[in-house]
Order: C-alpha cells, then structure tokens, then sequence
C-alpha cells in the first residue's frame, strides 16, 4: 500500500501528508522552503507543521532567530497510533452504554465493499453465537482468503460453531467447529445467509460485495425456524 494511503486512513489531512513526506525526506528545513517543496502556500503549511506538532510528529529548532522544521523519526507513527487506541478505548464504555440506549428493535445496517463485509464477520465473532449458514459457495475464502484464516483462528478462540446447508456438488473443507449438509435441486447465488443469536446477515458477493445486519429477534427466530426446517431434511455430508 502507498505511503500516502496509509497516512490518509490514518486521518491525516492532505497538506499534513504533502509536509510530513517533504520534512521526512527532506530533512530539517525553513517553512517557505517546506512550503514550496509540498507545492502549497505558506499558511496552509504553517497549519500542518502546527497539526504535525501537535501529533508529536514534527518539531523545530532555532537557528539565529529563523526557525528550522523536522520530522521525528518514522517509529513515532507507531507511538502515535498506541496513542490513539488508548484513547479510543478510554472512551468505549461511555460509547457503548450511549449506543445501547439508543438502539431499536428492528435495526437495520447496510454495508459496501471488502471493508464493511469484514465489519459483518467480525460482529459474529463479538456476538459469540453460534452461526447458522446457507447459499455459501465458498466466496469469503476465495475473496478474502487471509481475513478468512483469521476468522477461523477467532471462531476457535470463542468456541463459535458453524452449520451450513450448501448446494450438492459443493466441497467445503471440515473444520473441527463446522459441520454442513446438502440440498438438491438449488441454483447457486451470490447471497449467503448467517443466521446468529438475534441477528441475520445477509451477504451478496457481487463484484463490490455488499451486505445487510438486521437486528429483530422475532426475525432471526423465523430464519432459524427454515434453517431447522431444512438441515433435517437435507443429506448428510459423507465422511472421508
């Protein structure tokens, strides 16, 4: 990943980028100097050397009167995101009770692309239910194959067990924490259904995958009803 990717998700403005890159590869310099380098104007760059400062992530000395800008060293990135994960988890209880509170039955939440599908399979971890699955063709693993490692490392640790109903024909690898079965006569499709404790989400591996978590346990409770329904019905997997 790019260098400037990398410091935009991290929250950095894009002038911070431009002035942090030019003192890091620059070395100690004059602000209009900085300025000109980074291709913006003094103000601009007087804010980000102030911001950078701030993050702890640039200093200055001076030298007869004129002050000389530099770039700590790139580790501090590393202090500074500690930094900011203290911080975050110093406020999650308050966050957590306010969220709590302002919670209805019957949530609804969309998501888009890798990133949002990673944050539904990572709310099955933090729920720790079991789960219950039909529709998989096997696309987490194939798309998402070292986050998909993961989450079976994370399945192991909080003993979430799998029961998934796939279409005949479809090979799915045994795992000590999974267990599935077949149906005939179903066309494939890019939905897989998770069905766990009070919670459904639906997946739609499309080009850009997309997905939904709906929150209603009167649903979720109806889900499992059709999930039972159909797992006794359906063949049993052969054993190898």
């Amino acid at each position: 990943m790019q260098v400037q990717k990398v410091l935009e998700n991290l929250g950095f403005s894009p002038n911070e980028i431009k002035v942090y890159l030019t003192l890091n590869d620059r070395g100690s310099n004059k602000a209009g100097k900085i300025a000109r380098i980074a291709g913006i104007d003094r103000s601009s760059c007087y804010n980000a050397l102030k911001s950078l400062m701030e993050k702890g992530l640039a200093s200055y000395v001076i030298i007869g009167k004129i002050k000389w800008f530099q770039a700590t060293g790139p580790n501090r990135l590393l202090d500074y995101v500690r930094e900011q994960e203290a911080e975050i988890k110093d406020i999650l209880p308050e966050l957590s009770a306010r969220h709590k509170a302002a919670k209805v039955e019957g949530q609804v939440r969309l998501f888009k692309g890798v990133k949002g599908i990673k944050t539904i399979f990572m709310d099955i971890i933090r729920t720790r239910e079991d789960n219950f699955v039909w529709g998989s063709e096997g696309q987490f693993s194939v798309r998402m194959p070292e986050f998909q490692g993961q989450f079976e490392r994370l399945k192991r640790e909080n003993k979430i067990s799998t029961k998934l109903i796939l279409r005949k024909g479809r090979k799915e690898l045994d795992s000590a924490l999974s267990e599935h079965r077949f149906v005939s006569d179903i066309a494939q499709s890019p939905a897989v259904v998770n069905i766990y404790g009070k919670k459904i989400a639906i997946v739609i591996w499309t080009d850009d995958p997309e997905g939904i978590i709906i929150e209603n346990e009167s649903a979720a409770l109806a889900f499992k009803s059709y999930f039972d329904f159909m797992w006794k019905r359906a063949d049993k997997a052969k054993k190898s």
